[in-house]
């Protein structure tokens, strides 16, 4: 494959964001820094939102005219940890081997960042006849919070793009669907006592047994529930327990527990139906048997993060323009989730396409090849000469 001439520019710039150790536990203002100079040295108009903690931030920026129907380039700026991977090198020291740029987050999703920032000088070039947004975004890896309060920004500023292109690693084919991921940790809340009269205290690890019970009843309904026509392995919508701890003794009645465990819903009703279903055995069997022997006991649902799917719809500009910018005619489905359905939800007719492999993302040596590189390089090319 015939190297893209903003090749090697790319690669300086991925080098430059690899070296930034924005794992989703700190901060990534370096990284926003250096995304923001570039942009706003080409005349972008940027909006950068901080989190509550300062810490993380959120990068907007627009070329071309003002105004709604623009296409969003979307990438999150965090990487997953390194801590106890068997890394061949620094991991925040980008390293080229066999056609291989390897470093934490070449892959997922700095690739596409660098070939964002690469191209922003095409872009600002061209007479764009409409908006051109670029969305770096914080702690996708850990509940999407960055591209949740991105969307509720655009919300409140009236700014109503027409179309994002999430640059997550599909080896560059196009992705229309994917499930959502709802994580939740639901706290137990009994009473302790000795072991000898287990009738006189509450035992939270029991009652969390009884959650868990009802919980696997719900995921062996939900394949009944499978759509017709998804496309989805498996079809339906999946419950799944991840932890489970509580307990401080074999004798002692266990005073407190934690469950942690996830939905993957297809559909939307789908996780409502699980939510309301839950809710109601909490609210009508599990507390009242519990308060029953002590007022104070209680169970209480805390949620990490409703992540929504991305839904496939029979008609859609984004699909349609990357068809046109790839050449692909068929458009597939994947398991892993990405920012693509918030934008969706928000009325953004979103896919997934972007350079890398999935496969490659948070182990340890991941990397993106340089011919991936190539291949997004060549359909932001196209995409400035569709706008311009």
């Amino acid at each position: 494959m015939t190297a893209h001439p903003r090749l090697a520019e790319t690669r300086h710039i991925l080098a430059d964001l690899v070296g930034f150790p924005t794992i989703s536990a700190d901060s990534n203002l370096e990284l926003i820094a250096y995304a923001s100079e570039a942009l706003s040295a080409l005349g972008a108009h940027l909006s950068v939102t901080l989190d509550d903690t300062g810490t993380k931030a959120n990068l907007f920026a627009t070329l071309g005219p003002e105004g709604d129907g623009g296409i969003v380039l979307s990438g999150h700026s965090d990487v997953v940890p390194v801590a106890g991977q068997d890394w061949t090198g620094d991991p925040f020291i980008l390293r080229e081997a066999d056609g291989r740029l390897y470093g934490r987050g070449t892959c997922d999703m700095k690739g596409f960042i660098a070939c964002c920032l690469a191209m922003a000088p095409d872009f600002a070039a061209a007479d764009l006849r409409r908006p051109l947004h670029f969305a770096f975004t914080y702690d996708e890896e850990v509940g999407c919070f960055g591209a949740r309060a991105l969307v509720k920004e655009l919300e409140r500023a009236a700014v109503r793009p027409s179309v994002a292109i999430i640059g997550e690693p599909t080896m560059m084919r196009i992705i229309e669907g994917h499930k959502g991921c709802f994580e939740y940790t639901t706290e137990f809340r009994g009473l302790e006592g000795h072991g000898s009269d287990p009738a006189r205290g509450v035992n939270a690890v029991e009652y969390a047994v009884r959650y868990i019970a009802r919980l696997m009843a719900l995921a062996e309904e939900l394949k009944g529930r499978a759509p017709e026509e998804s496309r989805f392995r498996p079809p339906w919508t999946t419950l799944q327990i991840g932890r489970i701890a509580g307990g401080v003794a074999h004798n002692v009645i266990a005073g407190q527990c934690t469950v942690d465990w996830e939905m993957r819903p297809v559909r939307a009703i789908d996780a409502d139906f699980v939510k309301d279903e839950i809710r109601a055995y909490v609210e009508e069997d599990l507390k009242p048997a519990m308060q029953a022997v002590f007022a104070g006991a209680d169970i209480v649902t805390h949620v990490v993060g409703e992540v929504d799917g991305l839904e496939p719809v029979s008609e859609s500009e984004a699909r349609r323009i990357v068809s046109e910018l790839t050449g692909l005619t068929e458009a597939e489905v994947v398991a892993f989730g990405t920012e693509a359905g918030l934008f969706q939800k928000a009325g953004i007719s979103s896919v997934i396409c972007g350079p890398g492999a999935i496969e490659q993302a948070h182990k340890a040596d991941e990397f993106v090849t340089l011919d991936q590189l190539s291949e997004c390089l060549s359909m932001l090319t196209r995409l400035a000469g569709k706008m311009g």
